[in-house]
């Protein structure tokens, strides 16, 4: 019977939920980002106000700061930045601009997380020094044996200098031609040698030395080269009789000086070292091997004294290019005068464990009391 109604049930639409939902989400992001946003902004702008201050107020210590020739504001900000003088480069850059900064100078520069940017542009524009200066008082340390490397990485800790600096100069020709002018004695020799790494290594005397505020770099190296030509004034003569130059004279040292602990232990290998240069041997010595390898390890492998390097003594015969460290004036002492040259010695091994060194005058006694030692050293 036909009531005048549809049989067929109707499906009612979803469409509208479905949409009011996507705008709840859509709304929600929204929101989200918003807040976001906000929050961004306030942190940025605090930020911001916070890098316009002092970095620390409390912090007086000296950082020297080297601005390059042709350095823009904002690269200049990135190097304060990194030598955490200020907190941001990029606010520092924009202060500088938008106070009309301009004309900032190349140079070293003595500054402090303590001064305002406006403090630190002045200093910018009034120009720095063109070397590093220590700004503060305070004392080197060239230990005996210590290398170039070695005292480079000590440098930045005692003094206001940065250890490329240090090394920069140590490969400078120009300063070095400077010294060699200065101290021919002393360093007419090295001028001559070829293949070094450093013309200053085994130059720099072993003392303690006081690194005055406003003393450059330069002058306090070259503090150390004087001592070292005042240390070797009373010997000058007996380098020369002796048929030895000045920087054969500190090459064996700086082994010497490492080989031995003793005085009598250090003439005794000086005159080995002495009697297998004359024999025209390689000289052997594992200190060599380390400082071509610039290594520390006690422990070499028979590849290591395998390096190729004018500095392995394994492979060349001679002294080799130069000194392997600061030498002490007493290992130079034995260098010239060598104990027990008559004997023949051409080898000599330390007992690891009592440091007491056994001389040999042939390779198998050498070789027997190394097997010996090494037994009784397990």
């Amino acid at each position: 019977m036909d009531n005048g109604t549809d049989p067929t049930p109707t499906r009612q639409s979803k469409g509208p939920k479905r949409s009011s939902f996507g705008r709840r989400i859509m709304v929600g992001v929204a929101s989200l980002l918003v807040i976001l946003a906000v929050a961004i902004g306030i942190f940025g702008y605090q930020y911001f106000q916070s890098a316009l201050k002092p970095l620390d107020t409390s912090n007086d210590n000296v950082v020297q700061v080297h601005v390059p020739m042709g350095a823009t504001s904002n690269k200049i900000g990135q190097i304060l930045q990194d030598k955490k003088v200020v907190k941001s480069g990029m606010v520092f850059n924009y202060y500088v601009k938008s106070h009309k900064f301009t004309n900032f100078r190349a140079g070293y520069y003595q500054l402090k997380p303590s001064m305002t940017l406006n403090t630190i542009a002045k200093r910018l524009q009034l120009g720095g020094s063109a070397e590093p200066i220590q700004s503060t008082a305070g004392k080197v340390l060239v230990r005996e044996g210590e290398t170039v490397d070695q005292l480079a990485a000590e440098i930045p800790i005692q003094t206001d200098f940065t250890k490329k600096e240090f090394l920069s100069l140590m490969k400078d020709q120009t300063f070095f031609n400077q010294l060699a002018a200065r101290y021919p004695q002393l360093l007419s020799s090295a001028k001559q040698a070829k293949n070094v790494r450093y013309r200053l290594e085994g130059y720099l005397a072993p003392a303690t030395y006081q690194a005055g505020k406003k003393m450059t770099l330069k002058q306090l190296i070259t503090a150390m080269v004087a001592k070292t030509d005042q240390n070797l004034q009373p010997s000058y003569k007996t380098i020369k009789k002796q048929k030895l130059t000045v920087q054969e004279t500190l090459t064996l040292a700086s082994l010497v000086e490492r080989e031995g602990v003793s005085q009598t232990d250090r003439d005794k290998i000086a005159g080995v070292f002495l009697n297998r240069i004359d024999a025209n041997m390689a000289l052997q010595s594992d200190i060599a091997v380390q400082y071509a390898l610039k290594t520390t390890k006690k422990n070499l492998t028979y590849k290591d004294l395998k390096v190729k390097s004018p500095y392995n003594l394994y492979i060349h015969t001679g002294y080799g290019p130069g000194p392997f460290d600061s030498p002490s004036v007493s290992s130079v002492k034995a260098v010239l005068h060598p104990a027990a040259r008559s004997k023949n010695y051409y080898y000599f091994i330390a007992n690891t464990k009592t440091g007491k060194v056994y001389f040999s005058t042939t390779y198998d006694q050498h070789q027997s009391l190394t097997s010996s030692l090494a037994s009784d050293n397990k």
